[in-house]
């Protein structure tokens, strides 16, 4: 059974692939999944852009565990040198846009589902959810959902981990930070110049280091990583904007992080703005049931430095696919055919340790 849930797996991810599902606009990835569960015979709901879909023997009075990951993409970037959406195999890889991050680890999760569907007797409901917009930490995602879903346990998020347990992840907050200044012409000097005013702000960053540390995810960690000023050669600008990435730990929330950087750096001449507090950091117990079964396979535990879906999740969630997140948003990303060999066949096992 394995075998053939497998060759289906590798068959659904090349129409995935083949088929264009930026975050926002995977309605098209949607119909192609629901079609799967169609031909299997298994009842589900879509709501948006998202499906998710109940074990056979679903009870009320079980505790649920829920299986999580996307259908979406981000958009490919300009260093193919492959067709994005062509699926080709070459020397064992599947590539294309998607294959990697997560489509291996959705077919596999799904799979997985489909493996335990008609099981009775089992210790948990499961929930199967491929979602939209994970990419984007869209509203209509996987958030806009999980009031659906009642006595969640835990979640099992599909990303590629190496089949490694992420047991923790950072989150995100993401600043936008106005510098002010006087506007004038280029050729008389303005020592409030917004452009000078920006310098001690960015050393600020660049030097910073917040004091707690983190056991599983090490330090929060500031990107500046975009800056926009001016439009002609001759105009002093009367601002500047900074973009600055804030990934944060669980020895913080995204709340204390922003007032720790306004504390020091917002003024009458720097605004700083958070565009949402809502992607905090998220863990699992380490003496967790799901944990201590995947270290029983031999599975090491670890910090995630990206974020995923576990952000939007108030209950446990261990992170854990096949495929390697340095691939992810790479040019001609791809995955191994045995990674996802290898996914469906632990996560069935890690499954099994529990129901």
């Amino acid at each position: 059974m394995i075998e053939v849930l497998t060759s289906e797996a590798i068959d659904l991810l090349k129409q995935l692939i083949v088929t264009q599902s930026f975050s926002k606009e995977e309605e098209n990835t949607a119909a192609i999944l629901e079609e799967w569960f169609h031909e299997k015979g298994i009842p589900f709901q879509r709501e948006g852009n998202n499906i998710w879909a109940k074990n056979k023997y679903f009870n009320n009075a079980k505790p649920t565990v829920l299986l999580n990951s996307h259908h979406d993409t981000v958009r490919p970037n300009k260093n193919y040198t492959r067709d994005p959406f062509a699926a080709t195999v070459e020397d064992g890889k599947l590539f294309g846009l998607g294959s990697n991050d997560a489509g291996g680890c959705l077919v596999s999760l799904m799979a997985a589902f489909a493996f335990f569907y008609e099981k009775e007797d089992l210790a948990y409901n499961l929930i199967v959810a491929p979602t939209a917009q994970e990419e984007n930490s869209g509203l209509d995602g996987v958030k806009s959902i999980l009031h659906h879903f009642e006595n969640v346990e835990f979640a099992l998020v599909g990303e590629p981990t190496l089949l490694d347990l992420a047991i923790a992840e950072k989150g995100l907050m993401v600043l936008d930070i106005t510098i002010k200044g006087t506007a004038g012409h280029a050729a008389h000097r303005y020592d409030d110049q917004p452009i000078f005013n920006a310098l001690p702000v960015l050393n600020w960053f660049k030097d910073f280091q917040f004091p707690i540390i983190s056991e599983q995810l090490g330090k929060v960690k500031m990107t500046v990583s975009q800056i926009n000023a001016g439009t002609q050669h001759n105009v002093v600008p009367g601002e500047l904007k900074l973009v600055v990435d804030c990934r944060v730990t669980d020895a913080y929330s995204n709340r204390e992080v922003y007032d720790i950087i306004c504390k020091h750096v917002a003024s009458e001449k720097v605004i700083v703005e958070a565009r949402s507090f809502r992607l905090n950091s998220s863990s699992i117990s380490s003496e967790h049931p799901i944990v201590k079964a995947g270290e029983s396979m031999g599975k090491k535990t670890y910090g995630s430095p990206t974020l995923s879906d576990q952000a939007n999740m108030s209950f446990p969630s261990l992170k854990m696919g096949p495929g390697d997140s340095t691939r992810s948003h790479s040019a001609d990303e791809f995955i191994f055919i045995a990674e996802i060999e290898e996914g469906i066949k632990t996560y069935i096992e890690l499954l099994n340790k529990i129901l």
